[in-house]
């Protein structure tokens, strides 16, 4: 609850005194109440990320007592009424009254911030934990509807139940068992999570699977039952998904970062046929490297600190890099492969093409933010550097054939960066050349607040002189591409800059290009991709997609890419005239202008944009037309006019921003659909066809 002074009854007005500030002011929070509170603070978004942190923060003590060697199988499922359970085999949470609290320590956990048995050394419970700020299960009561955690533990079977982090009742022993393990099931709270409660089984698929390969040994079985109308005996340890007859996935590994690096790998030609692999321990910190490099100029660089992800890195990454870069220049020169009039290796180099994975554990961990987004625990970086630079130099020296591929991976790569940069130094200069850096297809706006600012990124000639009649020239630019762009999947710098149309998008944008990239000069902060609504528009939109994503991310991750979505139907009845999104927005209209559809005239717009049939046609048909129905298949079929109100107006207009959901996830379906794996690519349209929207 929240402790508040009194309302103080004086205003500030003219001549009037401020409100006392002192000790009465400050409100103090208690329990969990912080949690709910500021939630955010605790998962990072009230959004499906931190929705989903629900699930990884209960799946992670069972991860750790799999981690300890005390659980050999978790379970993971999603019930019905949005409620997830998640089980496994280990000790079981203590039941026990706690010495401090003196309540049930599982009460305690499940209540109580900072409490739990990652705290203390290994005498507390865990040597090694990924969850050590210990607030996990905490913050998921706090944030729940119901929870309900059931222990199996020395005979017996106890359970506690809680609404909105508060305990219904004591600790209560329910039953006798022969089994150990913990049984949390919760529903997260709508009043937290405004956006719904939506499970994403394929996220939980993904985050789950990564996790089996890090935990080598461990069964870990997912299984989707939302839509049985089966009642489910809550206190059973496994509820087997098979036999309910429900979608399932079950991972096991044995392989550990070998396996996720060959999975990483799979729709990719290797250099080198053998894995790196290296599992040691150094002062204290055990330390987990595999890697690859593969035919690409993209690095895949995955990190885990405790089995933790880390997204943006962290320590551990900076000594894997630094040791990297030190053993491939030395082996290079002790190979006389590097001469002694070339330059060294740079750290861009080394990473070209590689895939990399890897993980360290520690008893005292600090992660930069609760999220654990990054380690900063400073001992990981010399223990990463120390045990992968021995390691690799000895592979390197075992196996000459790979370390040869490797080097010659690396020296191309050396030589692309020389090529790339005397290209992009070239364009930069005649941008320069030709007046401020812009294009002289680019059709610029008057503004010079980036803010303001946005540029229409349009297909052919016809949509550039419509959108450059219709638009608001205060604010809005206009850049016509002609034809499909260079497929930049597996393109270096020198041979994209190389193609016209490229080179006038990276020169309009502003921020320049590889290591001189500067997202603050970005001269546009929306960048609005409009092209046809048919197989060649989506096609160029992939690949200006695939353009932005390897060489401007940054750009979509700042949120500065849009898609414009063009009316499909404009519909016409008399003077009233209305657009259409979709072909379910086109019934909706004709029924709100009660027009049938048998009294609707469907017509193609011509190339000039020309709408409604001839009225003689009209009047040759057995039952005249009440409606036409214009259906458009690109920008340029429209008048400027029509441009405006439906597409670029930002009072009327509908745009849909790109963001970044699973950056490892868009990393592979750009390999798979952009590369030159024909067989994956074919399987993958094969198994998503059913998703496509075709307009045949």
């Amino acid at each position: 609850m929240a402790k508040t002074a009194e309302k103080d009854d004086k205003k500030r007005g003219a001549g009037g005194a401020a409100k006392a500030y002192d000790a009465s002011s400050i409100t103090v929070l208690e329990g969990l109440e912080p949690v709910r509170k500021r939630p955010g603070m605790y998962i990072g978004t009230t959004g499906p990320d931190g929705l989903h942190h629900l699930v990884w923060e209960i799946f992670d003590n069972s991860r750790d007592e799999a981690m300890g060697g005390y659980a050999s199988d978790i379970e993971v499922a999603l019930l019905p009424d949005s409620y997830v359970r998640v089980a496994d085999n280990g000790r079981g949470v203590p039941v026990g009254i706690h010495p401090k609290t003196k309540v049930s320590a599982l009460e305690t956990i499940m209540t109580t911030l900072h409490a739990g048995g990652k705290f203390g050394g290994e005498d507390s419970g865990y040597k090694v934990s990924g969850g050590l700020h210990g607030v996990g299960a905490s913050v998921v009561n706090a944030l729940s509807e119901h929870t309900k955690v059931v222990v199996h533990q020395d005979g017996g079977m106890h359970m506690q139940e809680y609404k909105v982090g508060k305990a219904l009742a004591k600790v209560k022993k329910v039953g006798a068992t022969k089994e150990h393990g913990t049984i949390v099931l919760f529903k997260p709270d709508g009043a937290i999570f405004k956006e719904g409660i939506v499970w994403n089984w394929e996220k939980i698929v993904t985050h789950l699977r990564q996790q089996a390969y890090l935990v080598k040994g461990v069964r870990i079985a997912i299984f989707d039952a939302r839509d049985t109308k089966d009642a489910f005996e809550t206190e059973t340890l496994f509820l087997r998904a098979r036999s309910l007859g429900v979608p399932s996935t079950t991972f096991y590994f044995e392989g550990g970062l070998k396996s996720l690096v060959a999975f990483y790998n799979n729709h990719q030609t290797p250099v080198h046929k053998n894995i790196f692999y290296v599992d040691r321990e150094e002062d204290g910190v055990h330390v987990e490297v595999a890697l690859q490099y593969v035919d690409d100029i993209t690095s895949r660089i995955t990190a885990f600190a405790n089995n933790t992800f880390n997204s943006e890195g962290g320590t551990h990454v900076t000594g894997f890099k630094t040791a990297l870069t030190r053993s491939l220049n030395t082996y290079g020169r002790n190979a006389n492969i590097l001469k002694e009039k070339d330059e060294n290796f740079t750290g861009d180099d080394v990473l070209e093409g590689i895939t990399a994975v890897v993980s360290v554990k520690l008893q005292e961990i600090q992660f930069e933010g609760q999220t654990k987004s990054k380690l900063g625990s400073v001992e990981a970086q010399g223990a990463v550097g120390t045990v992968f630079s021995e390691a690799l130099g000895a592979f390197l020296e075992e196996n000459p054939d790979d370390a040869r591929a490797i080097i010659n991976k690396v020296l191309l790569a050396l030589k692309a960066r020389k090529a790339a940069k005397a290209a992009k130094d070239s364009v930069l200069r005649k941008g320069a050349l030709e007046g401020m850096t812009l294009p002289g297809k680019l059709a610029d706006c008057q503004v010079r607040s980036a803010e303001e600012a946005e540029l229409f990124i349009v297909e052919g000639d016809s949509a550039g002189g419509s959108s450059k009649q219709g638009r608001d020239r205060r604010t809005q630019a206009i850049l016509p591409l002609r034809g499909k762009i260079l497929n930049v999947e597996r393109a270096r710098i020198d041979r994209m800059l190389a193609s016209a149309e490229i080179r006038a998008l990276v020169i309009a944008m502003g921020t320049a290009i590889g290591d001189v990239f500067d997202i603050s000069k970005l001269r546009y902060h929306k960048i609005i991709i409009a092209t046809d609504a048919d197989v060649d528009g989506a096609h160029i939109r992939t690949l200006l997609l695939t353009l932005l994503y390897r060489h401007f991310k940054p750009i979509i991750e700042g949120g500065f890419v849009y898609i414009a979505q063009p009316p499909l139907y404009k519909i016409s009845k008399g003077k009233a005239v209305a657009y259409a999104y979709s072909d379910k927005e086109k019934e909706r209209v004709l029924k709100e202008l009660g027009v049938a559809p048998e009294e609707v005239s469907e017509n193609p717009a011509d190339a000039e944009g020309e709408g409604p049939v001839e009225e003689a046609e009209a009047a040759s048909m057995k039952k005249p037309a009440k409606a036409n129905i214009q259906r458009y298949k690109g920008l340029g079929e429209m008048n400027p006019s029509e441009l405006w109100e439906t597409t670029m107006d930002p009072a009327r207009r509908v745009l849909k921003r790109v963001h970044i959901e699973d950056a490892e996830a868009a990393d592979r379906i750009f390999d798979i659909l952009m590369g030159s794996d024909v067989a994956s690519r074919k399987s993958f349209i094969q198994s998503n066809a059913k998703m496509a929207n075709l307009d045949v």
